[in-house]
């Protein structure tokens, strides 16, 4: 019984940790994404709000470690490249 319940939990903890991970792969193409919009866009063009949008976007990505913004854009181009 004890075995089983150890089976179990051992079998819940894979689900969560593959969904955890299936996450973070998303979070990182939504990351890499918002990374390459920001270096894309002329802020000169954009209306007031769209540019305290994209200034609140670029000073969260800048929050980020360089790590984990090199693995988003890695991500995010790994995806491009997939669909071409």
């Amino acid at each position: 019984m004890l075995n089983t319940q150890n089976h179990q939990e051992t079998a819940m903890l894979r689900d969560e940790v593959e969904m955890l991970m299936r996450e973070r792969d998303t979070l990182l193409r939504v990351t890499g994404a918002a990374a390459a919009f920001v270096a894309e866009i002329d802020s000169a063009s954009l209306a007031a709000e769209t540019l305290q949008a994209a200034e609140v976007l670029a000073e969260s990505l800048n929050h980020l470690s360089e790590d984990t913004l090199r693995e988003s854009l890695e991500a995010v181009k790994a995806h491009i490249d997939a669909m071409s």
